[in-house]
């Protein structure tokens, strides 16, 4: 079964940090980009984070620009989103994604598979 499980969620208080991990299962793709979105209660899902299959291209959202960090490790078929210098406007369900498109297309990407999600909650 292919499965994207997100983990690393939690509460913390703002100007702390967290890193969220996304660990792939099964058979995805022979090679894919990964990313992470996120959603607000009452808001709609925001791109956030992209990396291309190689890890060498990476594209960060403007509101998030300077204080998170997406990378992966292949070897572990997981990527991660390191979160520092929280805000209480970060607070949301985040969600990682697989596309099988390899190259990083930044907001562009276009997701074959989601995670459940993992709610990060950062407090004033």
């Amino acid at each position: 079964q292919v499965q994207l499980v997100e983990s690393g969620g939690g509460l913390v208080q703002a100007g702390g940090s967290l890193r969220l991990s996304c660990a792939a299962s099964g058979r995805i793709f022979s090679s894919y980009a990964m990313g992470w979105f996120r959603q607000a209660p009452g808001k709609e899902r925001e791109f956030v984070a992209a990396i291309s299959w190689t890890g060498g291209s990476t594209y960060h959202a403007d509101s998030v620009k300077g204080r998170f960090t997406i990378s992966r490790d292949k070897a572990k078929n997981t990527v991660y989103l390191q979160m520092n210098s929280l805000k209480p406007e970060d607070t949301a369900v985040y969600y990682c994604a697989a596309s099988a498109v390899s190259g990083c297309k930044g907001p562009a990407i276009k997701p074959d598979l989601w995670g459940q999600g993992t709610q990060v909650t950062v407090s004033t």
